[in-house]
């Protein structure tokens, strides 16, 4: 087979892969942009201004959780020809029962919080312009426009472009309140200081942790990557997604051990703690450092924003193409590439991107009702170990092809992640406002 930039045609990498190799880079991009959002930092921080660099370790082992999940998820996909969805189907009626209740109540109440941070940033910048709730439908609008008439590669170019900005902003804010070297490699041994369990459990387990793990899938088929050719491709593809999100993290944790802990400044939960964060960035560096951050807020959120509408739109279309009777085998035997490609056309995709928009902005006005918020909490809550368990079943069972299935590394880190999600679930419902 003949070789092209290290990658045989077939999608092998060669042994001696070139740098041009990177261009094939694409869906992890992608998965880290929508994972890591605005509330994620903003727990990022809070963690670093209480403990300083103690839990840097529980960032280094979160890393290594989401590169399992993301690479089972994408092994899945390549190795049976199958939707993730599809996989579920398999294991019983109650997977579809779950997710269909999951996917409608989520959409719901995500789409109003994905609009309002998308919009927080914007109004800081523009204090004089229209309010939050203006920004905040007008977000979401955009959204919807800019994935209802794109398919997968624009969508990629434009979520490398938003990573990019988060990228070199955060990481610039890192530098800009020099970090203490010494003690951020001390922060690599694990210890455990007094208070800090629910916050370790979170930063191993909630950063760049959501639904679109499990859309990872449905992205690198829409690469064009349909079969275990391409499976080394992938697998470099996730470890550059999760050790960005690593970076992300850790030069997160360093501001807020810097900039925060060492002040004894406190900072509000939720997105809302990042215009904190601007202010005092403001206070200490002046406009222009406050006014960037504020953009790379914006590159976080709207990110995350267009990722959800397009990766969920995606498992929605999946979901209902896979429920209607005589339909499976038909879509299984499509190559990836092309099945995604109708189904970014199709009215269920669009039916979802709708629904992700327009209701949710009702929420804008109201209170979130009590019983809605409930729901949504408990079926967020067992998103990630539904996630983690399942993946454990399908692969090791005769559904994966013997080559692919689980070997004892993947076996383990998806057992930890499982229970680590599990502890994290119970934690979640306890702190509900029943």
């Amino acid at each position: 087979m003949a070789e092209t930039s290290g990658i045989t045609e077939t999608g092998e990498l060669g042994s001696r892969p070139r740098r041009s190799s990177w261009r094939y880079i694409g869906p992890g991009i992608v998965v880290a942009a929508t994972g890591v959002g605005a509330g994620d930092l903003v727990a990022t921080l809070i963690a670093g201004s209480k403990f300083g660099y103690t839990l840097m370790w529980a960032a280094v082992i979160g890393c290594l959780v989401k590169i399992s999940l993301a690479e089972a998820v994408g092994r899945w996909h390549l190795a049976t020809g199958r939707t993730l969805f599809d996989g579920w189907r398999t294991l019983g009626g109650w997977t579809t029962g779950y997710f269909a209740v999951y996917v409608v109540v989520w959409g719901f109440v995500y789409g109003a919080t994905a609009m309002s941070s998308s919009a927080l940033p914007i109004v800081a910048l523009f204090p004089d312009g229209p309010g939050l709730k203006t920004w905040a439908i007008i977000t979401g609008l955009i959204g919807l426009v800019f994935v209802w008439f794109n398919r997968y590669a624009v969508f990629e170019k434009a979520m490398t472009v938003l990573i990019g900005v988060m990228f070199v902003v955060v990481v610039y804010v890192a530098i800009r309140v020099v970090p203490d070297i010494g003690a951020s490699f001390a922060g690599l041994l694990p210890v455990l200081p007094d208070g800090s369990l629910v916050y370790t459990l979170g930063l191993i387990g909630g950063v760049g942790g959501t639904i679109t793990m499990a859309a990872y899938g449905y992205w690198v088929n829409a690469k064009g990557w349909s079969n275990p050719s391409w499976m080394k491709v992938m697998r470099i593809d996730n470890r550059v997604a999760y050790i960005t999100t690593g970076i992300f993290v850790v030069a997160m944790l360093i501001v807020g051990a810097e900039l925060l802990h060492s002040s004894s400044i406190a900072l509000t939960k939720g997105d809302q703690g990042l215009i904190d964060l601007g202010v005092v960035l403001e206070d200490r560096f002046g406009a222009v450092t406050a006014k960037l951050f504020l953009v790379g807020f914006f590159a976080a959120s709207f990110s995350s924003l267009i990722g959800v509408w397009h990766g969920v739109s995606l498992m929605f279309a999946d979901f209902v193409e896979r429920i209607r009777a005589g339909r499976a085998e038909e879509i299984t035997e499509k190559a990836g590439g092309e099945t995604v490609g109708l189904q970014e056309r199709s009215v269920p995709f669009r039916a979802y991107l709708l629904w992700l928009t327009f209701p949710p902005m009702t929420l804008l006005w109201l209170d979130e009702p009590f019983g809605l918020v409930i729901g949504y909490g408990v079926l967020g809550a067992f998103f990630m170990p539904f996630l983690a368990l399942t993946l454990l079943w399908l692969l090791n069972s005769s559904r994966t092809p013997r080559e692919w299935r689980n070997g004892w590394l993947s076996n383990g880190m998806l057992g930890a992640a499982g229970l680590l999600f599990v502890v994290l679930c119970v934690q979640q419902v306890r702190d509900l406002p029943w």
